[in-house]
């Protein structure tokens, strides 16, 4: 029976399959049915009231999350025994939230409701006219007069999943606070820095590897990476970004007008780069962050600090990562998880020294150094966020004239598919200073990489500014974010495969 928006009919079975379909292909997102048990309020009893892909069975087991079947049409599905929802459970809201794109993506979208026993539809809904919506209430099975009803809703959200429950009462924006350690004990006092030397001229690019594939060290004076880490990279794959071939005759052909060669149909378009060097971000002037509760939080409205001007021009300032791996609603986790999979994020940053020398620090590779070259070092891996201290890097601010800048990020390694329902904390501990904080727990889409903060030397003063920035990994390569985060702000550091962790 297909209905119309608004209408309802009775459901005269006591247990009912009810199915979310779409016709699959190429372009189109994925789709979640969950289901919210409402009381008499209009607005769940508890979190325990939401069924979906984190939380897939109800505590009475009237309604269970079964699961995809996958064909010509995609079929999520949901499983209720009207017998069973208490009886200050009044309504079933059934949901549905778009995964990587939003429902004005979709073709053929339906819910339908179905004789658990028998097979035979009791209704369908065809939800049409979808645009930026990326959840739906699409109907809700209710109780009138001792039976059971459903009726055709078809509401749009475009604030996701997430918006869409907060609205029935589920806890869903609760950002997990982990205690942070001290700062480090005070180090002694240095000379005050000296002005930035002029920057050496840039060095020659590394040369290609030779035939057989072998990674052949750069030249003197230039970076290298631990032996060991790197391999070489695989050919792209099909839709994946490859320079343009050369012109006939092997001769060198400038780019047209405007530097940039148009991207061609099917390759990767890395993202808009970030503010060149030295220069400010374009619009109003920000507003300077105060100290609140005895911290700086950068924010959009407020999102740079110089630490110079705060007193922290010497000894080790601390930058930590923290998060929270535990499953659940009731702080705000709503983003997909690998069964029995810890949240495993890495602290990373790429840094660039006013010599030339540049480099990138990360949990796959170099752990960087503070007595040396780049000043720089990360403490170790924690790749399940249950320690207490996070993820840390430390950067030597006795060195802060060495310093041209330094790009702190996080990356995804195992856990989660994307940052979307998860919240990280940076702080930076700098001494005499007071900590300064970035919240970034506003993803929408399915980046990998969080870019955190950019530390800059500016005429001499180490600037921290906020970038609250998500990037997108290349097509067909979700573990090389950390490439397109050195597109995006023009390290152009050379990038190879590694291999991953033991």
């Amino acid at each position: 029976m297909s209905m119309q928006k608004g209408a309802n009919t009775a459901v005269p079975v006591p247990s009912v399959r009810v199915e979310l379909g779409w016709q699959g292909g190429p372009g189109v997102p994925d789709a979640d049915a969950s289901a919210l048990l409402l009381a008499g309020s209009g607005r769940v009893r508890s979190d325990d009231d939401f069924v979906f892909y984190n939380q897939p069975a109800h505590g009475s087991g009237a309604v269970r999350h079964e699961g995809k079947q996958q064909g010509p049409t995609v079929l999520d599905v949901l499983a209720v025994d009207l017998g069973r929802v208490e009886p200050d459970i009044e309504k079933i809201v059934i949901a549905a939230s778009a995964d990587g794109g939003t429902f004005g993506q979709f073709q053929g979208l339906y819910v339908r409701v179905v004789d658990a026993a028998g097979g035979t539809e009791v209704a369908r809904f065809d939800s049409q006219g979808a645009t930026t919506e990326t959840a739906f209430v699409l109907g809700e099975l209710y109780r009138r007069q001792g039976a059971w009803k459903f009726r055709a809703i078809g509401q749009g959200y475009d604030s996701g999943l997430a918006g869409l429950a907060t609205d029935f009462g589920i806890s869903v924006d609760e950002p997990g606070q982990a205690a942070a350690p001290p700062p480090p004990a005070p180090q002694p006092q240095a000379a005050p820095p000296q002005p930035p030397q002029p920057q050496a001229p840039p060095q020659p690019q590394a040369p290609p590897p030779p035939p057989g594939g072998q990674y052949m060290p750069p030249p003197p004076g230039q970076y290298t990476p631990p032996p060991g880490q790197y391999a070489p990279p695989p050919p792209p794959a099909p839709g994946q970004y490859a320079p343009p071939p050369p012109p006939p005759g092997g001769q060198y052909s400038p780019p047209p007008p405007g530097g940039q060669y148009p991207p061609q149909p099917g390759q990767y378009v890395p993202p808009p780069p970030a503010p060149a060097y030295g220069q400010p971000p374009q619009g109003p002037p920000p507003q300077q962050p105060q100290p609140q509760g005895g911290k700086i939080s950068l924010t959009k409205n407020s999102p740079s600090v110089s630490l110079t001007k705060h007193g922290a021009t010497s000894g080790h300032m601390r930058v930590n990562l923290n998060w929270s791996a535990r499953e659940g609603v009731a702080k705000g986790r709503l983003g997909k998880r690998r069964r029995g999979v810890d949240l495993d994020l890495d602290l990373c940053c790429l840094w660039e020294l006013m010599d030339g020398r540049k480099g990138i620090i990360h949990a796959l590779g170099d752990m960087g150094a503070l007595d040396r070259p780049p000043f720089i070092k990360l403490d170790k891996d924690d790749r399940t966020g249950a320690v207490e201290a996070g993820e840390n890097l430390t950067i030597n601010l006795d060195h802060t004239g060495d310093f041209k800048r330094i790009l702190v990020f996080a990356e995804i390694y195992d856990g989660a598919d994307d940052f979307r329902g998860l919240d990280a904390v940076a702080t930076l501990y700098p001494l005499g200073s007071p900590p300064i904080e970035m919240h970034m727990n506003d993803c929408m889409d399915a980046s990998r990489d969080a870019v955190l903060a950019l530390i800059e030397n500016v005429g001499g003063e180490l600037v921290v500014r906020r970038e609250g920035r998500y990037v997108l990994p290349p097509p067909g390569r979700p573990r090389w974010g950390k490439m397109t985060v050195d597109q995006a702000y023009g390290w152009n550091l050379d990038w190879v495969a590694s291999r991953g962790k033991d």
